[in-house]
């Protein structure tokens, strides 16, 4: 006698989207992504002599770690209103920003500003919109902050264009380094938060 393929047991984990919900939402996951922002900001300011070239490279592969990050912490979210969609949607944008910077290394320093500020922008308001809309989430204050601080970036960015490889290797470093801080902060947030559950 066959097994029915939709009687078969299933192991609780053995699902991909489960497997993501638990791996993004623990607040390891959330530090990894904090150093994944905070290490190559630290490294554009650290760096003597940098080039556009080696900056462009940093910031690539900064773009398509984040975005790996951001596609496994959407599953997270509650499968209510658009939060997760939203997180995916930020995934997306950051593997795509990625790889136009990596695709072609040397172009201009008006092209690596515009499609960073760009990136922070809407990567910013989508993060505080999730920050609104997801009222599951236990650290929705300290995402709205990251969301409204993203979107400062993209606006400052835009808005204050570098003439110099020099003054836009400070300025993206000095942004990495302060998103960085503030999501190692919603991380040990995050920590504490779950501990309080579990001790409740």
């Amino acid at each position: 006698m066959t097994v029915p393929f939709d009687a078969a047991p299933k192991h609780p984990q053995s699902d991909p989207e489960d497997v993501l919900k638990q791996v993004g939402g623990t607040w390891h996951w959330a530090l990894g992504f904090a150093l994944a922002t905070l290490i190559p900001g630290i490294l554009v300011l650290v760096w003597p002599d940098e080039t556009l070239h080696i900056l462009a490279i940093i910031i690539g592969l900064q773009l398509l770690v984040v975005g790996v990050f951001r596609f496994v912490s959407a599953f997270s979210h509650s499968n209510d209103g658009g939060s997760r969609l939203a997180g995916i949607l930020v995934a997306m944008l950051a593997l795509l920003a990625g790889v136009l910077v990596l695709r072609h290394p040397m172009q201009t320093i008006g092209a690596l500003s515009l499609i960073l500020g760009v990136f922070w922008l809407l990567t910013g308001v989508l993060t505080a919109y999730t920050a609104i809309a997801d009222r599951a989430l236990v650290h929705r204050g300290l995402l709205f902050g990251l969301g409204a601080l993203g979107t400062v970036a993209g606006i400052v960015v835009l808005c204050f264009p570098v003439d110099s490889a020099v003054a836009l290797t400070r300025l993206l470093g000095l942004w990495l380094v302060l998103l960085g801080v503030f999501e190692v902060v919603m991380a040990f947030a995050l920590r504490s938060a779950t501990r309080h559950m579990k001790s409740g």
